[in-house]
Protein backbone atom coordinates (compact mmCIF):
# COMPACT_ATOMS: atom_id res chain seq x y z
CA UNK A 1 0.00 0.00 0.00
CA UNK A 2 1.29 3.44 -0.94
CA UNK A 3 2.25 5.64 1.97
CA UNK A 4 0.10 8.72 2.45
CA UNK A 5 3.06 11.08 2.35
CA UNK A 6 4.04 9.74 -1.10
CA UNK A 7 0.62 10.62 -2.52
CA UNK A 8 0.74 13.99 -0.78
CA UNK A 9 4.07 14.68 -2.48
CA UNK A 10 2.64 13.73 -5.87
CA UNK A 11 -0.43 15.95 -5.31
CA UNK A 12 1.80 18.86 -4.33
CA UNK A 13 3.89 18.47 -7.50
CA UNK A 14 0.73 18.12 -9.60
CA UNK A 15 -0.57 21.34 -8.04
CA UNK A 16 2.65 23.19 -8.83
CA UNK A 17 2.38 22.08 -12.47
CA UNK A 18 -1.24 23.29 -12.63
CA UNK A 19 -0.31 26.61 -11.08
CA UNK A 20 2.34 27.11 -13.76
CA UNK A 21 -0.21 26.15 -16.45
CA UNK A 22 -2.70 28.67 -15.05
CA UNK A 23 -0.52 31.72 -15.86
CA UNK A 24 -1.97 33.19 -12.68
CA UNK A 25 -0.36 34.89 -9.71
CA UNK A 26 -3.18 33.79 -7.37
CA UNK A 27 -1.67 31.21 -4.97
CA UNK A 28 -5.14 29.89 -4.18
CA UNK A 29 -5.14 28.10 -7.54
CA UNK A 30 -2.15 25.98 -6.60
CA UNK A 31 -3.66 25.23 -3.21
CA UNK A 32 -7.04 24.15 -4.61
CA UNK A 33 -5.43 21.70 -7.06
CA UNK A 34 -3.52 20.22 -4.15
CA UNK A 35 -6.42 19.97 -1.70
CA UNK A 36 -9.30 18.71 -3.88
CA UNK A 37 -8.67 14.96 -4.35
CA UNK A 38 -9.23 13.97 -7.97
CA UNK A 39 -9.91 10.33 -7.06
CA UNK A 40 -12.94 11.39 -4.99
CA UNK A 41 -14.65 12.51 -8.22
CA UNK A 42 -13.72 9.53 -10.40
CA UNK A 43 -15.47 6.19 -10.85
CA UNK A 44 -13.85 3.25 -9.03
CA UNK A 45 -10.40 2.38 -10.41
CA UNK A 46 -8.59 1.13 -12.34
CA UNK A 47 -9.26 4.07 -14.65
CA UNK A 48 -9.17 4.59 -18.39
CA UNK A 49 -6.76 7.32 -19.46
CA UNK A 50 -7.33 8.97 -22.86
CA UNK A 51 -4.36 9.10 -25.25
CA UNK A 52 -4.25 11.43 -28.29
CA UNK A 53 -8.01 12.00 -27.96
CA UNK A 54 -8.57 8.61 -29.60
CA UNK A 55 -7.61 5.67 -27.40
CA UNK A 56 -8.01 4.69 -23.76
CA UNK A 57 -5.28 2.96 -21.76
CA UNK A 58 -6.21 1.39 -18.43
CA UNK A 59 -4.14 2.15 -15.35
CA UNK A 60 -2.37 -0.88 -13.81
CA UNK A 61 -4.32 -0.53 -10.56
CA UNK A 62 -6.64 1.71 -8.58
CA UNK A 63 -3.70 3.59 -7.05
CA UNK A 64 -4.78 7.28 -7.20
CA UNK A 65 -1.25 8.34 -8.06
CA UNK A 66 -2.11 7.57 -11.71
CA UNK A 67 -4.69 10.36 -11.71
CA UNK A 68 -2.23 13.15 -10.91
CA UNK A 69 -1.07 13.87 -14.42
CA UNK A 70 -2.30 16.01 -17.30
CA UNK A 71 -4.68 13.39 -18.66
CA UNK A 72 -8.32 12.92 -19.59
CA UNK A 73 -9.95 10.24 -17.43
CA UNK A 74 -13.04 8.40 -18.62
CA UNK A 75 -16.28 9.03 -16.75
CA UNK A 76 -18.37 7.23 -19.37
CA UNK A 77 -16.09 5.77 -22.04
CA UNK A 78 -18.98 4.53 -24.20
CA UNK A 79 -20.30 8.10 -24.55
CA UNK A 80 -16.86 9.70 -24.76
CA UNK A 81 -17.42 11.68 -21.55
CA UNK A 82 -14.22 12.39 -19.65
CA UNK A 83 -12.95 14.34 -16.70
CA UNK A 84 -11.21 17.17 -18.54
CA UNK A 85 -7.53 17.85 -19.08
CA UNK A 86 -6.14 19.56 -15.93
CA UNK A 87 -3.75 21.89 -17.79
CA UNK A 88 -6.64 23.31 -19.81
CA UNK A 89 -8.84 23.82 -16.76
CA UNK A 90 -5.95 25.39 -14.86
CA UNK A 91 -5.54 27.87 -17.72
CA UNK A 92 -9.28 28.56 -17.78
CA UNK A 93 -9.41 29.11 -14.03
CA UNK A 94 -6.46 31.45 -14.30
CA UNK A 95 -8.15 33.39 -17.11
CA UNK A 96 -11.50 33.87 -15.33
CA UNK A 97 -9.84 34.89 -12.03
CA UNK A 98 -12.61 33.92 -9.62
CA UNK A 99 -13.02 36.07 -6.52
CA UNK A 100 -14.63 35.46 -3.11
CA UNK A 101 -18.37 36.13 -3.10
CA UNK A 102 -18.93 35.47 -6.80
CA UNK A 103 -21.68 33.28 -8.24
CA UNK A 104 -20.79 30.64 -10.85
CA UNK A 105 -22.91 28.59 -13.24
CA UNK A 106 -21.02 25.46 -14.29
CA UNK A 107 -22.58 23.91 -17.39
CA UNK A 108 -21.51 20.31 -17.88
CA UNK A 109 -20.29 19.55 -14.38
CA UNK A 110 -19.67 15.84 -15.03
CA UNK A 111 -18.97 14.35 -11.63
CA UNK A 112 -18.02 17.67 -10.05
CA UNK A 113 -14.22 17.83 -9.87
CA UNK A 114 -13.77 21.32 -11.28
CA UNK A 115 -17.07 22.43 -9.73
CA UNK A 116 -15.55 21.64 -6.34
CA UNK A 117 -12.50 23.74 -7.10
CA UNK A 118 -14.59 26.72 -8.14
CA UNK A 119 -16.75 26.39 -5.03
CA UNK A 120 -13.61 26.78 -2.91
CA UNK A 121 -12.30 29.71 -4.96
CA UNK A 122 -15.49 31.76 -4.41
CA UNK A 123 -15.42 31.35 -0.62
CA UNK A 124 -16.43 33.12 1.51
CA UNK A 125 -19.88 34.12 0.36
CA UNK A 126 -19.90 32.72 -3.17
CA UNK A 127 -21.70 29.76 -4.66
CA UNK A 128 -21.67 27.43 -7.66
CA UNK A 129 -24.81 26.20 -9.40
CA UNK A 130 -23.92 23.27 -11.63
CA UNK A 131 -25.91 21.80 -14.53
CA UNK A 132 -25.57 18.26 -15.84
CA UNK A 133 -27.66 16.69 -18.58
CA UNK A 134 -26.73 13.05 -17.85
CA UNK A 135 -28.79 11.85 -14.84
CA UNK A 136 -26.20 9.29 -13.69
CA UNK A 137 -23.39 11.83 -13.74
CA UNK A 138 -25.57 14.40 -11.98
CA UNK A 139 -26.35 11.88 -9.22
CA UNK A 140 -22.65 11.16 -8.77
CA UNK A 141 -21.84 14.87 -8.76
CA UNK A 142 -24.38 15.52 -6.01
CA UNK A 143 -22.82 12.80 -3.87
CA UNK A 144 -19.28 13.96 -4.57
CA UNK A 145 -20.11 17.59 -3.80
CA UNK A 146 -21.84 16.97 -0.47
CA UNK A 147 -18.80 18.27 1.48
CA UNK A 148 -18.91 21.50 -0.57
CA UNK A 149 -21.93 23.22 0.93
CA UNK A 150 -21.96 26.17 -1.48
CA UNK A 151 -22.28 23.92 -4.57
CA UNK A 152 -25.53 22.49 -5.95
CA UNK A 153 -26.39 20.37 -8.99
CA UNK A 154 -29.39 20.70 -11.32
CA UNK A 155 -30.25 17.85 -13.68
CA UNK A 156 -31.27 19.07 -17.11
CA UNK A 157 -30.51 21.06 -20.23
CA UNK A 158 -28.93 24.41 -19.36
CA UNK A 159 -29.80 25.79 -22.78
CA UNK A 160 -33.50 25.78 -21.89
CA UNK A 161 -33.49 25.94 -18.08
CA UNK A 162 -33.38 29.36 -16.41
CA UNK A 163 -29.84 30.52 -15.62
CA UNK A 164 -29.45 32.67 -12.50
CA UNK A 165 -27.68 36.00 -12.60
CA UNK A 166 -24.01 35.21 -12.16
CA UNK A 167 -20.43 36.41 -12.39
CA UNK A 168 -19.13 33.43 -14.36
CA UNK A 169 -20.58 30.85 -16.73
CA UNK A 170 -18.11 27.98 -17.14
CA UNK A 171 -19.08 25.69 -20.03
CA UNK A 172 -17.63 22.20 -20.47
CA UNK A 173 -19.24 21.19 -23.78
CA UNK A 174 -18.67 22.36 -27.35
CA UNK A 175 -20.84 25.36 -28.28
CA UNK A 176 -21.52 26.67 -31.78
CA UNK A 177 -23.53 29.64 -30.53
CA UNK A 178 -24.20 30.55 -26.87
CA UNK A 179 -27.91 30.95 -26.07
CA UNK A 180 -28.96 34.58 -25.48
CA UNK A 181 -30.13 33.55 -21.99
CA UNK A 182 -26.53 32.83 -21.01
CA UNK A 183 -25.33 36.25 -22.12
CA UNK A 184 -28.26 37.96 -20.43
CA UNK A 185 -27.49 36.13 -17.17
CA UNK A 186 -24.04 37.73 -16.88
CA UNK A 187 -23.73 40.53 -14.38
CA UNK A 188 -21.68 43.65 -15.24
CA UNK A 189 -18.07 42.53 -15.74
CA UNK A 190 -19.35 38.92 -15.69
CA UNK A 191 -17.36 36.36 -17.66
CA UNK A 192 -18.23 33.32 -19.72
CA UNK A 193 -15.67 30.80 -20.90
CA UNK A 194 -16.60 28.08 -23.36
CA UNK A 195 -15.19 25.90 -26.16
CA UNK A 196 -16.34 27.46 -29.43
CA UNK A 197 -17.11 24.86 -32.12
CA UNK A 198 -18.67 26.80 -35.01
CA UNK A 199 -17.21 24.41 -37.61
CA UNK A 200 -15.61 20.96 -37.70
CA UNK A 201 -12.11 22.40 -38.06
CA UNK A 202 -12.56 25.12 -35.42
CA UNK A 203 -12.16 24.45 -31.72
CA UNK A 204 -11.04 27.37 -29.55
CA UNK A 205 -11.75 28.48 -26.01
CA UNK A 206 -13.35 31.93 -25.85
CA UNK A 207 -13.38 34.23 -22.86
CA UNK A 208 -16.39 36.55 -23.01
CA UNK A 209 -16.76 39.53 -20.69
CA UNK A 210 -19.81 41.75 -20.25
CA UNK A 211 -18.89 45.42 -20.51
CA UNK A 212 -20.95 48.60 -20.49
CA UNK A 213 -20.91 48.71 -24.29
CA UNK A 214 -21.42 45.01 -25.09
CA UNK A 215 -19.57 41.68 -24.84
CA UNK A 216 -15.84 41.48 -25.44
CA UNK A 217 -14.27 38.26 -26.72
CA UNK A 218 -10.75 36.93 -26.24
CA UNK A 219 -9.73 33.69 -28.02
CA UNK A 220 -7.47 31.68 -25.71
CA UNK A 221 -6.26 28.23 -26.80
CA UNK A 222 -7.36 25.21 -28.84
CA UNK A 223 -10.19 23.41 -27.05
CA UNK A 224 -12.17 20.31 -28.04
CA UNK A 225 -15.17 19.02 -26.09
CA UNK A 226 -18.10 16.78 -26.88
CA UNK A 227 -21.04 18.82 -28.30
CA UNK A 228 -23.29 20.79 -25.98
CA UNK A 229 -26.85 19.53 -26.42
CA UNK A 230 -29.03 22.47 -27.42
CA UNK A 231 -26.15 24.77 -28.38
CA UNK A 232 -24.02 22.85 -30.88
CA UNK A 233 -26.17 23.01 -34.01
CA UNK A 234 -25.06 25.30 -36.85
CA UNK A 235 -28.55 25.26 -38.35
CA UNK A 236 -29.59 28.81 -39.12
CA UNK A 237 -25.99 30.00 -39.25
CA UNK A 238 -25.62 32.37 -42.20
CA UNK A 239 -21.88 32.90 -41.81
CA UNK A 240 -19.53 30.14 -40.63
CA UNK A 241 -16.00 31.14 -39.57
CA UNK A 242 -12.80 29.36 -40.51
CA UNK A 243 -9.82 29.18 -38.16
CA UNK A 244 -8.55 32.61 -39.19
CA UNK A 245 -11.91 34.35 -38.70
CA UNK A 246 -12.39 32.64 -35.34
CA UNK A 247 -8.97 33.82 -34.17
CA UNK A 248 -9.80 37.42 -35.16
CA UNK A 249 -13.04 37.54 -33.15
CA UNK A 250 -13.03 40.29 -30.52
CA UNK A 251 -16.69 40.88 -29.61
CA UNK A 252 -20.15 39.38 -29.84
CA UNK A 253 -23.59 40.88 -30.00
CA UNK A 254 -27.23 39.98 -29.56
CA UNK A 255 -28.88 40.67 -32.92
CA UNK A 256 -31.72 42.30 -30.97
CA UNK A 257 -29.22 44.94 -29.83
CA UNK A 258 -27.21 45.38 -33.02
CA UNK A 259 -27.54 44.03 -36.56
CA UNK A 260 -24.58 42.16 -38.10
CA UNK A 261 -22.23 44.34 -40.14
CA UNK A 262 -19.14 43.94 -42.32
CA UNK A 263 -16.99 43.00 -39.27
CA UNK A 264 -18.98 39.81 -38.65
CA UNK A 265 -16.92 36.63 -38.32
CA UNK A 266 -19.94 34.39 -37.58
CA UNK A 267 -23.67 35.06 -37.77
CA UNK A 268 -26.48 33.13 -36.10
CA UNK A 269 -30.14 33.96 -35.65
CA UNK A 270 -29.86 35.57 -32.22
CA UNK A 271 -26.12 36.15 -31.78
CA UNK A 272 -23.25 37.24 -34.01
CA UNK A 273 -19.50 37.50 -33.59
CA UNK A 274 -17.33 40.40 -34.77
CA UNK A 275 -13.67 41.15 -35.43
CA UNK A 276 -14.17 44.68 -34.07
CA UNK A 277 -13.14 45.65 -30.56
CA UNK A 278 -15.89 46.94 -28.30
CA UNK A 279 -16.36 50.71 -28.44
CA UNK A 280 -15.00 52.55 -25.46
CA UNK A 281 -17.68 54.18 -23.35
CA UNK A 282 -17.17 57.95 -23.53
CA UNK A 283 -16.04 59.57 -20.31
CA UNK A 284 -18.64 61.97 -19.04
CA UNK A 285 -17.42 65.56 -19.05
CA UNK A 286 -17.36 67.26 -15.68
CA UNK A 287 -18.86 70.70 -15.28
CA UNK A 288 -16.90 72.92 -12.89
Amino acid sequence: MRKGRDLDEVRAFYASLMFAASNSSDPRLERVFELVPREAFMPPGPWKIMVNHRHYVQTPSADPIYLYQNALVALDADKGINNGEPYLHAAWLGAVALQPGETVCHIGTGTGYYTAMMSVLVLPGGKVEAFELEPDLARQARQNLEPFENASVIVGDATVLPIPQCDLIYVNAGVACPPPSWLQALRPDGRMIFPWRPADEVGVALLVRRAATGFSVKPLMPSWFIPCVGASSTEGCTKVPGKREAARTRSLWLTADKAPDETATAIYRDVWFSSAELPVKPTESRVT
